[in-house]
């Protein structure tokens, strides 16, 4: 669906029915809007499993399909040296919560952030994991490096209040998601605001929150 995605695949030999190992995989998502088409972010597909025969990444649907614009995922991979492809039309809803949200930063560059875990969010202290990228071009979003997405909990309809031990989501490693964590006090709909910041501690979207501003122009929502 729109947001972030793990996704999962494998390759069949229909004539041996066996699932191929040690393919090399590759992956390109584009949305066909009515005047252009654009990509956006995704990993490398890597193979896992202990068998092998299972690849895996992630993809970042930046939208939604609708009733004139769609997605289609542009597999292209290499067996024993024999390259093929294949590109299939897939089904991308709309997520039912703000889960990746695109802005200009004040660095006038485009950026991509997304929320991945928790999936089922808890009462209390989750690990929380999302991602930042930059759109070098429509067909191309890299990962950044060494930002920081500070972020503020509050639940709208209780106050506004927050919760304590909240830490901010940074890169362990260059290439890598960013990780935090996520404390949440109770059950109920909550609005994660966001603030970027990058290398120098600049902020370069989003907002504090005050009684004056309830609310970031960046932010995710979860409810549980």
């Amino acid at each position: 669906e729109q947001g972030f995605n793990d996704v999962a695949l494998r390759i069949k030999d229909n004539a041996t029915n066996q699932y191929i190992k040690n393919a090399t995989v590759s992956w390109m998502p584009v949305m066909h809007m009515m005047g252009m088409t654009h990509s956006c972010p995704k990993s490398q597909v890597t193979e896992i499993s202990v068998d092998g025969s299972v690849y895996e990444g992630y993809i970042v649907f930046t939208m939604a399909q609708n009733a004139t614009e769609y997605w289609d995922l542009k597999l292209d991979y290499s067996i024993n040296g024999a390259a093929f492809s294949m590109t299939s039309i897939i089904d991308v809803p709309a997520s039912a919560k703000q889960r990746v949200t695109t802005f200009t930063g004040s660095d006038n560059v485009k950026y991509v952030v997304a929320y991945a875990e928790p999936r089922h969010p808890k009462v209390g202290v989750n690990d929380m994991i999302a991602g930042v990228w930059k759109m070098q071009d429509l067909m191309t979003f890299p990962v950044v490096d060494n930002f920081k997405l500070k972020f503020d909990p509050r639940m709208p309809s209780m106050g506004n209040h927050s919760s304590p031990n909240n830490v901010d989501l940074t890169q362990i490693k260059t290439g890598d998601l960013y990780n935090g964590k996520l404390a949440l006090t109770m059950t109920g709909y909550w609005k994660i605001n966001l603030q970027l910041l990058n290398a120098s501690g600049t902020v370069l979207k989003g907002e504090t929150i005050t009684d004056a501003v309830p609310a970031s122009s960046i932010y995710f929502e979860i409810e549980f």
